[in-house]
């Protein structure tokens, strides 16, 4: 079968339509806020040979790791019809609380595919609530690791047996159950639509297309043998010193090359970052780069490398912690990869907060308010987007590897002991010049009832950096009753206690005149 350019692009939304599908039953299941209303979720199909076919416009840190959850789950030579959980960032996961569940689609008796659901659980356990211990040294102190296993009413006993909110993670877990489900269901309609062996045949075009359009769009960047640049991370949780993390590029026949070497060593705390997360954010940035009109499936990976010496920053191994490399130490390898492109000529936009600002709360029930035994609530909050050659960077945004919503004030004060005192836009945050980055945002939270707060945050010591001789962003802060606290931190709060998170500004672009 040979599609033209009409049929590539209608085979293209085809597959795609199934994968946003899965992401609407899935945040329309839901029960917990963080991926009912924040939609921290995503969902892809995958082919029989472990290749992304599709996926919805989710989450890229989860997005540009799933292959490796699906390579995970072919070891175990999976039956059709069978469903397979994982959190492992070893073995295909990206942290403890993101749950991966994978189901093998039943294609006239043989696996024809996988269906994916990835989603941020607000507990999976471990030595704080919310699953994102600051401080954590190994990843045992961060919760429950499930490595690929079948799911068996078993296994789901054993989860919910070692979490805070048993019946939320059971709605869910239920939830991505029913998002896998139809995305199996999708591709079965597809196959009997235009025949399986047409079908993938389409699927294999789709990749071989995408590739072809990845390395036409790299090769014609600009390729200086001096496209190198580091940046930092600002302590781990446990050490306030700077970890930098060093990258080298360089695109050979169309196909970029990231080289991490001279980046730091293992960090004590849990900014260590798993090699498939690595690759997530260089594709995230390869992403950037290329035309609207490319397919995102596995095709555009083809024309990617990343290699990082083994026990780095930024290619992890095992017991080391991991809960801040996803969310935080991801987003320093995209902002360092943008520099090196900048560094040799390529036209980038100014640096974002490049940060997800990561809040957890939790505790016990409250007395007499109907809230139950437990509870946990997670949130990540926007910024400054950095300015670009011809436009002003968007304010109060999710940036980078982060592609989330922002929990409704009135959702997060019915269903926890909180009370959202101020949520607005941090005014002068963004960096001066001819294009000025977004603003951040400024929210504070005062506690109802006593509870546990963590905090893992960035670009507190270092702003995001402008861009062609634009100024930089503003810090953010972290204000307990108005006192500094660290950027990764947990804390004890008492009734009446508010805490008040500063965003980072983004970063401007080009001389103006207030540069």
């Amino acid at each position: 079968m040979r599609l033209d350019a009409v049929g590539l692009e209608v085979m293209a939304h085809a597959f795609a339509s199934i994968a946003e599908e899965m992401g609407l039953v899935l945040v329309h299941s839901a029960l917990s806020p963080n991926i009912r209303e924040r939609r921290d979720a995503s969902a892809a199909l995958f082919d029989a040979d472990g290749e992304m076919i599709a996926q919805a416009a989710h989450i890229p840190v989860h997005l540009g790791a799933l292959a490796d959850a699906v390579a995970a789950v072919r070891t175990l030579e999976p039956l059709p019809g069978e469903l397979f959980l994982l959190n492992d960032p070893y073995a295909g996961g990206s942290h403890l609380p993101d749950l991966t569940l994978i189901g093998a689609i039943d294609i006239e008796g043989r696996v024809g595919g996988y269906s994916v659901v990835r989603a941020h659980h607000s507990d999976i356990g471990g030595m704080t609530a919310g699953s994102m211990p600051a401080g954590a040294r190994e990843l045992y102190q961060e919760g429950l690791v499930i490595p690929p296993t079948r799911l068996t009413p078993d296994l789901e006993r054993l989860v919910l047996a070692n979490v805070r909110t048993p019946a939320m993670r059971r709605g869910d877990l239920e939830a991505q159950r029913a998002a896998v489900e139809r995305g199996a269901s999708g591709l079965r309609a597809l196959s009997r639509r235009h025949g399986w062996a047409a079908l993938r045949d389409a699927a294999r075009e789709l990749l071989d297309y995408a590739e072809r359009r990845t390395k036409s769009a790299l090769s014609r960047l600009p390729s200086a043998a001096s496209m190198a640049a580091a940046d930092y991370l600002e302590g781990d949780g446990v050490t306030e010193a700077d970890l930098e993390i060093r990258v080298h590029i360089e695109i050979t026949n169309g196909v970029l090359h990231a080289d991490f070497t001279g980046t730091h060593g293992a960090a004590p705390g849990n900014v260590n970052c798993p090699i498939a997360v690595t690759r997530s954010a260089v594709l995230f940035v390869v992403r950037t780069l290329l035309p609207d009109d490319v397919p995102m499936n596995g095709g555009v990976p083809r024309a990617i490398a990343v290699t990082a010496p083994p026990g780095c920053l930024v290619n992890a191994r095992p017991p080391s912690a991991v809960a801040a490399g996803n969310v935080e130490t991801s987003q320093r390898i995209a902002d360092t990869v943008f520099r090196a492109l900048a560094a040799g000529g390529c036209v980038v936009p100014a640096q974002g907060q490049g940060t997800m600002n990561n809040v957890t709360f939790g505790g016990l029930g409250v007395g007499g308010s109907g809230r139950g035994e437990g509870w946990t609530y997670y949130e990540t909050i926007g910024g400054g987007q950095g300015a670009s050659q011809g436009a002003n960077g968007p304010s109060g945004v999710h940036v980078g590897m982060s592609n989330t919503l922002n929990t409704p004030i009135e959702v997060l004060e019915m269903e926890h002991p909180l009370r959202v005192r101020t949520y607005a836009l941090r005014h002068g945050s963004g960096g001066t010049g001819q294009w000025t980055g977004g603003e951040g945002v400024v929210r504070e939270f005062e506690a109802l009832a006593p509870m546990e707060t963590t905090l893992l945050t960035e670009r507190r010591r270092h702003g995001p950096a402008g861009g062609a001789g634009g100024g930089d962003g503003t810090v953010g802060a972290n204000l307990l009753n108005g006192h500094a606290v660290a950027s990764k931190t947990t804390l004890r709060l008492a009734a009446g206690d508010v805490l008040r998170i500063e965003t980072p500004g983004g970063g401007g672009w080009g001389k103006g005149p207030q540069t």
